[in-house]
């Protein structure tokens, strides 16, 4: 018989109940004992939900991040968040910058935020130094644990590994993580003893970093950590994804842990070596299902597959999903407005446990036991296989007959800057925002009666014309230099692009955490990609109409709106990718006819979608800074094209951005207080930057002071000329009252700046 089980479900929420709790909270608006109830009433919902599998994930729910919950795990915590209230403050403290009961006083330094491997969650990075330590604190984990256990489910606790949560961890003094080893080790054999007293049978121990390419040293500390763990109980179940093992396979299944789970998505090559390396007396856990895609799984043609590997594995064999259903929506039962044709073909979280299911009772009581299953899954694969709505010859023509010089500038950067110099006359240090102002309860309940037909369209605009007004105002007062409208009108960065662009359908709730109570609602992208006419042009117009300073135009690049969707599985990401690229060129071009003379390219995906495996980094790199050339070259050498990336640890890849040949990055750095700017002590970056300092994910207002020091650290680096002032990210989460106080400090350090040069 096989088992089948789950890595992990979506926390969130079908309704987003998580992040509403979540900000009431934080806007003290209710208390601890509200939000925990509301967590309980998530947990005991997501464990309901799973309750036809044999083993149900305990501990994969946060309030915030599991990385951080990790840390707090383990006494992790940093120590400046230590300064008195209850460890739910420290832990908000660490996570945003402040909690609900902390005063502007009591603000701290957020932890450091960048991406979950290769995909769009965000976590907390892990804050090390020599003189670390490690103390157990395993209450969160053992009350959901016997939560699960008074509700009769059959629960399996999760927990990162210690390999992993060292490779994911940051060394503040530059001391090696790995030398922590020893004194992280006891920690977690103390936390799988107390899960064992509790009555814990199994422990999913997860361990992605086997997917990427480690040296010695890693794999040999992979290999010290679970000599030093194993026992008899609790089992463990090593658990990877994200991608294949390759020289980290064998290594894999010859640890001494109860059972392995392995990708069979993403590594489906892998698995009968898998299955001929492992003893025979451990259990193999196949990833079948996709956790980070909505496709419906073709059960017939997998079932053609596993069945005889489940005559040979037996018992041995389990069934899960490839990875953690946190990266895809809740439901797809609570979207009877999506486009019928592309909704047959879709399966979200609660959906890919049916079709977990449906493999199972294939496997163990045969086909003939869900025959009408299969039918509905073959039709299904069938009907989207045939679509005529899939492709379109015309877009295949145009990616077609795409030539090498469509990705050139006509001239040099060191030309361009001249002429752009000459044509927009700005100060040095000159200062920017990155797009998005706030996104005020106004602004979403004149879109919320639009969309739902209780505003006319004329009506509409005027609202959004106001906002762009009021945007454009309270810039020119702040006395910034090259202004932006504000993004009033777009409800999400890369939605709004895909609902203007053809090849693409929306859903109504398919919500997915990107961190903390941040949450976004991916695009599907289905079909060939076509621009069937301008996006931004009249809004761009509308706002430089307003004012005599430079207004930026603001677009989505091709490979983030690539990442930030989920695409379509049946071509290369490159072709689609392509296709997208020709759509933003368009749009790039019409803007430049409207007289728009900057226009930013927002790439903040880019490195997101590099392999794990650096091996094949090269051949992403290629296509993606070839796309990103082909939407934006296409203009005269007076327009100044700008690009956008944030929390992308981008220093191992310096000279493919340089390659994209922008005259301006903008990029995060105020949370890893400049420790992106590294790079340029060895690598001689040509173009202009403008590093972050101001951190917009967290509420605290950085004083003229702080984000003057940044500035100076970036200009110990980089030439003053090239150099400009903005924030780390947009400001649509943030409030006016936290925005204008923190960009007049940015204008006055610019100032400051000015002065000194």
């Amino acid at each position: 018989m096989a088992t089948q089980h789950n890595l992990g479900f979506p926390r969130i929420g079908g309704k987003r109940e998580l992040k509403f709790a979540l900000e009431d909270f934080w806007h003290g608006k209710s208390d601890a004992a509200e939000l925990q109830n509301t967590a309980l009433t998530l947990r005991q919902q997501n464990w309901q939900t799973q309750a036809t599998l044999d083993w149900v994930p305990v501990g994969d729910f946060s309030l915030y991040d599991q990385v951080l919950d990790m840390s707090h795990t383990l006494g992790n915590l940093p120590e400046r968040g230590q300064h008195g209230g209850s460890e739910l403050d420290q832990y908000f403290r660490i996570a945003r910058g402040r909690s609900a009961h902390d005063s502007d006083c009591h603000c701290v330094a957020a932890g450091e935020m960048t991406k979950w491997f290769d995909t769009n969650y965000h976590y907390i990075v892990p804050e090390v130094s020599a003189d670390t330590e490690f103390s157990l604190n395993s209450e969160r984990l053992l009350t959901q644990f016997t939560e699960a256990q008074q509700q009769g489910v059959h629960a399996k606790p999760v927990v990162i590994g210690p390999v992993t949560y060292l490779w994911l961890a940051k060394s503040k003094d530059s001391s090696n993580r790995l030398n922590l080893l020893d004194k992280l080790l006891p920690v977690y054999r103390q936390l799988l003893d107390e899960l064992a007293s509790a009555g814990a049978e199994w422990v999913q121990i997860d361990e992605p970093v086997l997917v990427t390419e480690l040296d010695d040293a890693w794999r040999s500390a992979i290999e010290r950590s679970y000599h030093t763990l194993k026992s008899e109980r609790p089992k463990l179940l090593l658990t990877t994804y994200f991608g294949t093992l390759e020289q980290n396979l064998r290594l894999a299944c010859e640890l001494p842990v109860a059972g392995l789970h392995i990708d069979a998505v993403r590594g489906h090559s892998e698995v009968c070596k898998v299955i001929d390396w492992l003893p025979s007396h451990k259990v193999l856990s196949l990833g079948v299902i996709d956790g980070r895609n909505i496709w419906k799984t073709d059960l017939n043609r997998l079932l053609d597959w596993l069945e005889p590997v489940a005559e040979q594995l037996k018992e041995r064999l389990w069934l899960a999903p490839s990875c953690s259903l946190l990266h895809v929506p809740v439901c797809l039962e609570s979207e009877p407005t999506l486009d019928a044709e592309v909704k047959n073909w879709l399966a979200f979280a609660r959906q890919k446990l049916t079709e977990l299911n449906t493999l199972a009772s294939a496997i163990n009581q045969g086909r003939a036991s869900v025959a009408e299953q299969l039918a509905e899954n073959r039709l299904a694969i069938e009907s989207r296989s045939h679509s005529t709505r899939v492709h379109n010859a015309a877009v295949e023509q145009s990616v077609a007959a795409i030539g090498e010089s469509d990705g050139q500038r006509q001239s040099s950067f060191a030309e361009r800057a001249k002429l752009q110099a000459d044509a927009l006359q700005l100060p040095s240090f000159p200062t920017t925002t990155i797009g998005s102002f706030p996104q005020t309860p106004e602004i979403r309940a004149a879109r919320r009666a639009f969309n739902q037909q209780q505003l006319s369209a004329e009506e509409y605009e005027a609202r959004m014309q106001a906002e762009i007004w009021r945007a454009v105002k309270e810039q020119e007062e702040l006395g910034l230099d090259v202004l932006v409208h504000g993004e009033a009108e777009r409800n999400d960065m890369v939605e709004y692009f895909g609902e203007q662009l053809e090849g693409f359908v929306f859903s109504r709730f398919g919500w997915v955490q990107s961190y903390g109570s941040r949450c976004v609602k991916p695009p599907i992208l289905f079909g060939d990609v076509r621009r069937p006419k301008p996006i931004t042009v009249d809004w761009a117009r509308y706002a430089q109409s307003l004012t005599n300073k430079p207004m930026k135009g603001m677009l989505t690049g091709p490979v983030t709106i690539l990442n930030w969707s989920f695409v379509r599985d049946d071509q290369p990401r490159s072709q689609t990718c392509r296709q997208l690229a020709l759509a933003i060129r368009d749009e790039v071009q019409d803007l430049e006819k409207a007289g728009i003379k900057i226009i930013q390219i927002d790439e903040a995906a880019l490195r997101e979608g590099l392999p794990l495996r650096k091996s094949q980094w090269q051949h992403y790199l290629n296509w993606a800074v070839d796309a990103f050339r082909l939407s934006a070259n296409g203009v005269d050498d007076k327009t100044q094209i700008h690009t956008h990336m944030c929390y992308s640890e981008f220093n191992d890849i310096i000279e493919a951005i340089a390659q994209m040949d922008a005259d301006v990055i903008t990029i995060e750095t105020s949370r890893s207080d400049m420790e992106l700017l590294d790079v340029f002590d060895e690598f001689e970056y040509p173009n202009q930057i403008g590093p972050g300092v101001y951190d917009i994910h967290s509420p605290n207002i950085p004083t003229v002071e702080q984000m003057a020091q940044l500035m100076n650290q970036a200009k110990a680096r980089i030439p003053a000329e090239r150099l400009w002032v903005n924030p780390d990210c947009g400001l649509k989460t943030r409030q006016w009252q936290e925005v204008l106080p923190a960009l007049k400090n940015m204008v006055d350090a610019a100032k400051e700046l000015r002065a000194a040069l």
